[in-house]
Order: C-alpha cells, then structure tokens, then sequence
C-alpha cells in the first residue's frame, strides 16, 4: 500500500484524492493546506487522512511514498525543494511554476537525484490524443490552429499577473503542450495580449483577458493559439492539426475528428485521462519503469518556457527566439 500525501486543499487536489482513495493500492494519509483549517477540512473527508500547514512537519510526520502537488502557480518552488530534499517521488499540476530560475533549479536536483516525476498534462493521456499521434506517424503537418476560449475562474490569486501567470501560462499551457506532444518543439515566440473587458468588471484584474500567440517549430511547421477569458460561459478548447491528408480536430476530453477528403471519421473518449496518469504514476513508484509517464518535470519545463516567452514578447513586442 502506497502512502500519498497531497500538497494543496483545493477542487483538483480533492479530485486526485478521490481516484487514489477509489485504489486499492494507494491511501492518502495526509494534506498539506495553506492554513491548518484548510488542510483539515479536506483531510477530514479521506479516512485517517492527517492535515498540516507546513510541508516539512508533513513529510517528516507521515513519510510518504509519493506527493501530489496541486497548488496554484504562485506557491510553487519550497514545496517542491523539501520533497525533493526527501528523494521522494511526485505528481505535480501544471504550471510547474511562474520563473525559470526556481524550475531550473529544482530540475537540477530532480536530475542530480534521479527521482520519479510527473506532471498532469493529462490530455495526453487521452484515447483521442493518442489515436491522433498514431494518424500523424503516416502525416506531414504543415499548421496548427489552437484554442482555449471562455470565462475567468473566480479564485482572487488567478487575475493577478503574480499569481496565474495569466491565462495563457494557467490554462493554455495544454494546447502548448499539445503541440509539441503532437507536432514538434517551438523555435520562436510571438503573442499580443490585451485587456478589453474583465478588468472594467472586477477589481484587481491584472491579466489579458484576450490573447494571440504564433509559435515557428522547429520541423518548419507553425501554429497559432488563441485564448480569452473574457466570456460569460466556458466556450471551447481544442486542437486543429491540418495535414497533407486532411485535418485533425481535437476537442479536449471529448473527441477527434478525422476529416479526409472523402469523409470524416469521430473517435471519442472513453477511458479516464486521470485514472491512466495516476496508474502510470504508481506504477512507475512501485516497479521503477516509468515508460508509461508521458511528461515528466524536464519535458514540463519545456512547455513552461514558451508560456513565458509568450508573454514576455506580449510587453516588448518583439518575438522570442528558444534556445
């Protein structure tokens, strides 16, 4: 039985919770909160689950076998250096950060230790995902066209520019990551954001609420992203992949679309994303093959990098050669 302990007491640590709880090869035995009453309230729904506010009196007290990290992309960086202080494995959501600098740092000590790493781009592990990298082994793509279009989450620290990143780094970063599991890595960076409504709705609103990124890959092929958070309603999100055989559309969590040019061909999701990234996780802990891990901390670090550049050519307007 694996020990899991969870740093973070929000919607998507509880969720990863309850699918470790459901397995009859994990426990989750404590949560590390922002406040104790935060993390005791969580910790009061998982039996035997303990609640601490300070992550060294955590992994100190119940010596965990794993962590997961769900925190928002602010608190990111001591978490981490404690836990990977401890040569214990972890699972950590996306944004795995808001700087270079701390990320690069903790990869150097992930490296230096060798330790078993994930982080949850989980839309790789969907059926559709993976039946469109295995159309494109037969395709050349010339474009992408991406999205990720609806409202602003209502949590205080996500409209601060110190606190999200904004919404390219928080949310977007899938359909980034998306194109580089799919097509190929980003050579350049080009975005122009802008503030056109959000910030006359609420007070505090520091990010773009409209946003529009060119990426050049290195295979030669391009894309562009497009986001706002400035609807009243959550719209879509997905990736259009146009081939010499015709365009691939990918819904995220809901299906693809094999348009050829004689028909057009639906796949849907069936299987769990986060049920398959957490199998491959333990998995990983308890037998050392970490095969089935489909982006670990390094690989995130990549997708991080352009979210960043991004909106660093969105305030000086020049784009943004990657090394």
């Amino acid at each position: 039985m694996l020990k899991i302990a969870i740093a973070g007491t929000g919607w998507f640590a509880e969720k990863h919770a309850s699918l470790l709880a459901a397995r009859e090869d994990a426990q989750v035995v404590a949560f590390l909160g922002s406040s104790l009453p935060k993390a005791e309230k969580m910790a009061q729904k998982f039996a035997g689950a303990q609640a601490f506010d300070e992550i060294e009196m955590m992994l100190d007290t119940v010596k965990p076998d794993a962590v997961y990290i769900s925190v928002p992309p602010m608190a990111h960086g001591s978490i981490e250096e404690a836990i990977v202080q401890r040569n214990i494995p972890f699972l950590i959501e996306k944004p795995i950060g808001l700087d270079m600098e701390t990320v690069n740092r903790i990869q150097a000590q992930v490296n230096s230790r060798d330790i078993i790493t994930s982080v949850g781009y989980h839309i790789r592990y969907t059926d559709t995902v993976q039946k469109a990298k295995e159309l494109l082994e037969t395709r050349k793509v010339g474009m992408a066209v991406g999205s990720w279009l609806g409202d602003m989450p209502g949590v205080h620290w996500w409209r601060k520019q110190n606190g999200s990143g904004g919404q390219f780094v928080e949310q977007t970063t899938h359909i980034v990551d998306l194109v580089r599991y799919l097509v190929g890595e980003v050579e350049e960076v080009y975005a122009v954001y802008a503030q056109r409504h959000m910030h006359t709705k609420h007070d505090g609103v520091e990010v773009a609420d409209v946003g529009a990124v060119t990426l050049k890959l290195s295979g030669g092929a391009v894309a562009s992203i497009t986001n706002t958070c400035m609807l009243p309603f959550g719209h879509r999100s997905g990736l259009e992949l146009f081939t010499d055989q015709g365009v691939l559309e990918i819904q995220q969590n809901r299906y693809l679309k094999n348009h050829e040019s004689t028909q057009t061909t639906e796949y849907k999701n069936i299987l769990n994303p986060y049920e398959i990234e957490t199998d491959a996780f333990l998995h990983a802990i308890k037998t050392g093959d970490r095969s089935r891990i489909l982006t670990d901390y390094a690989d995130a670090a990549i997708t991080l990098r352009i979210t960043l550049a991004a909106l660093e050519s969105s305030v000086s307007g020049m784009p943004i050669k990657l090394r």
